[in-house]
């Protein structure tokens, strides 16, 4: 019995000394972990693997190839496809990233206007937080109901913060963030103007914003549908046997293999070109190195 006493004693004095351990989330990752962390939590699928990403990317490579042959076009062409057909779900992950962060960009404003009146209620800053999980906007519940979970489970408002930043990977969510971790640090009485002053600096921002994707969005479809034809003409003619058997000369794979580098070089440039500037996280979570 005195055993069992003295084990139980012991566990809990770990487990009391363990809670006092400096918790670094993500300190150690690498940078490319942590850019890959980043877009699958940009994206809504946190967790997920880029073994997943590739497995998924091969077999619709090998699909893809596998149909261009049985259709009758060259075997160069097929493979030129099955490799576009590769790169396709690291595509899809990238524009729903973007997707999502533009979407919710418009829904930062309301969180922080709600944030305001929760605070003008009398509530602190962590309860203010937590009724967003219930209260917030739809697409950013769950993200609160994470926060809520961890700072109901630890107490620690900056810990939940930080985990809360993880997970949505958002540069508007990390000065947020900042904002407030200032303010339960520092307290003072301007909370409610410091969030209603970031409230019209999102909503100016999104505004511009707005105007400038308006002004440019016929320029970029314009460009990639530039980038996109050639390769909608390739794939409409080569099923023809004189063509097809043309692209399987060494003359022809040098052609397909010029005009791929060509594409990607002008896509690439386009995007650059014709992008918005994006808001760098300067601000990260508390413990990541930047």
């Amino acid at each position: 019995m005195g055993t069992v006493a003295g084990l139980m004693l012991g566990s809990g004095l770990v487990l009391m000394w363990s809670a006092t351990w400096e918790h670094r989330p993500g300190a150690e990752e690498s940078p490319r972990a942590r850019w890959w962390r980043e877009l699958s939590a940009r994206a809504g699928l946190a967790g997920v693997r880029v073994g997943s990403v590739l497995a998924i990317g091969c077999v619709s490579g090998v699909v893809a190839g596998l149909v261009c042959l049985g259709v009758g076009m060259a075997t160069s062409i097929s493979v030129i496809f099955g490799l576009i057909a590769l790169a396709v779900p690291f595509g899809w992950l990238q524009a729903r990233a973007r997707r999502r962060v533009v979407e919710r960009r418009v829904l930062w404003p309301d969180v922080v206007d709600d944030l305001t009146s929760a605070v003008r209620a009398g509530l602190s800053l962590p309860e203010a937080l937590v009724s967003l999980a219930q209260r917030g906007p739809v697409e950013l519940r769950e993200e609160m109901r994470l926060f809520a979970a961890e700072y109901r489970a630890t107490g620690r408002f900056s810990d939940a913060l930080t985990l809360w930043q993880r997970s949505l990977a958002d540069p508007v969510a990390d000065r947020i963030a900042a904002a407030l971790r200032l303010a339960d640090e520092v307290g003072g009485s301007d909370l409610g103007r410091m969030l209603r002053t970031l409230s019209i600096f999102l909503r100016e921002d999104l505004r511009t914003r707005g105007e400038l994707a308006a002004r440019q969005s016929w320029t970029v479809n314009g460009a990639r549908l530039a980038v996109a034809a050639p390769w909608i003409v390739l794939a409409l003619m080569s099923g023809r046997g004189a063509m097809s058997a043309a692209f399987d000369t060494p003359v022809g794979v040098a052609v397909l293999l010029g005009g791929g580098a060509v594409s990607i070089v002008a896509y690439a440039l386009m995007r650059r070109l014709g992008r918005l500037p994006e808001d760098p996280r300067v601000l990260r979570e508390v413990g990541v190195e930047p």
